[in-house]
């Protein structure tokens, strides 16, 4: 069976159906499309940073995020680029076959109305002939009538007769000429393009099958890597250890403080006693600080309205982390070194590398211009000498930490009270030219440029000459003084002192 043998006279249903055809395969480029567009934002929405324990766990959810990318890309490529393409195409081509059809169509009703109107001239033409033998028959059978009126009805008919015998043959030929032309346009030509149409119509719903396993074939290639990183999101749950992360918050938060003693009963109705006896054997017990009750000294905000202190700054928390207690200030200062560590030996690796480079230029000057590296050399020989000097910062602050809790410890277990004040304890990059200089305005030159928003703050260009007003007080500020007058704040660590 074939469309083109039984729906020979089924134009219009043809034409809706493979219609709707073509627009169930949109349809569903579009349903593939928009599930597209679901795997994406899938994709990103798996695609989180958490840490501690749930690292492992979000390794593998980036794994699984990737696979639905590529389904994602994969149903874009293979399913909705190649089936669009298909679908115009196809679109092209029933258009094509439609309109070869309306054609053929036309010219067949062009070919009737020529025939209905030689139809018409031969009734009329044979209606006047009968019409005009008629009046030859009555003229010749007038008596009154003359030969001549005779003979000339008799000329008349014949004429008539004649020119409805020529209608009658244009007739008889156009009459053979469109049925010869109905009878291919019904039974070739309109079958070869309804049979094109089927043919179409057919391998569009061949297309449209292939495209469906597609679709599933595109998730199911994917399933065993996913189900790899759903296997691994079990085990790293089954790794999750509930004692260890208990030690290690242990670690990250214990202060490294005594707890305090007993607050011992104070007798006022004793009177005062005196500091003689035996106060030497039974040295007064001082209560160790309580940390995690202790007030924070809140420095002021800028713009703050304070009688006393006009000129009021905000200041970040303190670069050697003296605002933690000393256990997380020695974890976070030794953090610091190892960072900087790593970063130098990169730069002397770098700075090696680029020496070397500059050797070999300089024995063969074909390879390249020795001085084309001085530039790279000499910057990383800048950040060399930067993060060397960061480096034995921390490092102080490290000993000075690691000091510093033991004294403290020592302090707590044999209940003495040593007062130590906090202005010998602050350490800043200028401390060694204190002693030296107190009466001598010192210069530093800027390393880096800054860019001070914040009220109280200025803004410094690298290689600017600066005075110093007032020294860093363990804050991480300094007072400086421009070239141009202005007065202001800057970090320490962008300076540097001039010798």
């Amino acid at each position: 069976m074939d469309w083109g043998t039984d729906l020979w006279d089924q134009y219009d249903h043809i034409d809706k159906h493979t219609q709707s055809g073509l627009d169930l395969l949109d349809r569903y480029i579009k349903f593939v499309k928009e599930r597209t567009e679901v795997e994406q934002t899938y994709a990103k929405q798996l695609r989180f940073s958490n840490h501690g324990s749930f690292q492992e766990i979000l390794n593998e959810m980036n794994d699984y995020a990737g696979q639905r990318e590529l389904i994602a890309e994969n149903m874009m490529t293979s399913v909705c680029v190649e089936l669009t393409k298909y679908l115009q195409d196809l679109k092209q081509e029933r258009k094509s076959h439609l309109s070869d059809a309306k054609k053929a169509q036309q010219i067949l009703e062009s070919n009737f109305k020529h025939l209905e109107s030689t139809k018409k001239r031969y009734a009329k033409e044979w209606a006047e002939a009968e019409k005009a033998s008629q009046q030859a028959e009555k003229t010749e059978s007038d008596l009154n009538a003359t030969k001549l009126d005779v003979e000339k009805a008799k000329q008349h008919a014949h004429a008539r007769t004649h020119t409805a015998e020529e209608c009658r043959n244009d007739y008889a030929a156009e009459l053979q000429k469109y049925n010869k032309e109905q009878n291919f346009f019904y039974y070739t030509e309109i079958p070869q393009v309804f049979n094109k149409l089927q043919d179409m119509d057919e391998r569009r719903i061949r297309r449209l099958a292939e495209g469906y396993c597609q679709f599933s074939d595109i998730e199911t290639n994917v399933l065993p890597i996913i189900s790899k990183c759903l296997d691994g999101i079990t085990s790293a749950g089954k790794r999750i250890d509930e004692k260890q992360d208990s030690v290690l918050f242990i670690e990250q938060h214990k202060s490294g403080f005594e707890r305090p003693a007993d607050v011992e009963f104070e007798d006022y109705t004793q009177g005062i006693k005196p500091a003689t006896s035996d106060s030497s054997l039974n040295p007064p017990k001082v209560r160790t600080k309580l940390w995690p009750f202790s007030k924070k000294h809140k420095k002021p905000h800028v713009g703050a309205t304070n009688s006393c202190q006009p000129d009021l700054k905000v200041m970040p928390p303190a670069e050697d982390f003296s605002h933690l207690p000393p256990e997380q200030r020695k974890n976070r200062l030794k953090g610091k070194i190892d960072d900087i560590a790593k970063d130098l030996q990169k730069y002397r690796d770098q700075s090696e590398a680029l020496e070397k480079m500059k050797g070999v230029y300089v024995q063969n000057a074909q390879l390249g211009d020795p001085s084309s590296l001085e530039p790279q050399i000499t910057e990383t020989n800048q950040i060399i000498g930067r993060l060397t000097g960061e480096l034995g910062k921390y490092e102080a602050w490290f000993s000075e930490a690691v000091g510093g809790e033991e004294s403290s410890n020592a302090v707590n277990n044999n209940t003495q009270h040593v007062p130590l004040a906090a202005d010998h304890q602050s350490h800043n990059s200028y401390a060694e030219f204190e002693d030296d200089f107190d009466d001598v305005e010192r210069q530093c030159t800027a390393l880096y440029d800054f860019q001070g928003n914040n009220e109280g703050t200025i803004s410094i260009t690298a290689e600017e000459q600066l005075s110093v007003v007032e020294e860093d007080q363990g804050d991480g500020w300094m007072r400086v003084v421009r070239s141009n007058g202005d007065e202001g704040y800057i970090p320490s660590s962008y300076v540097k002192p001039n010798p």
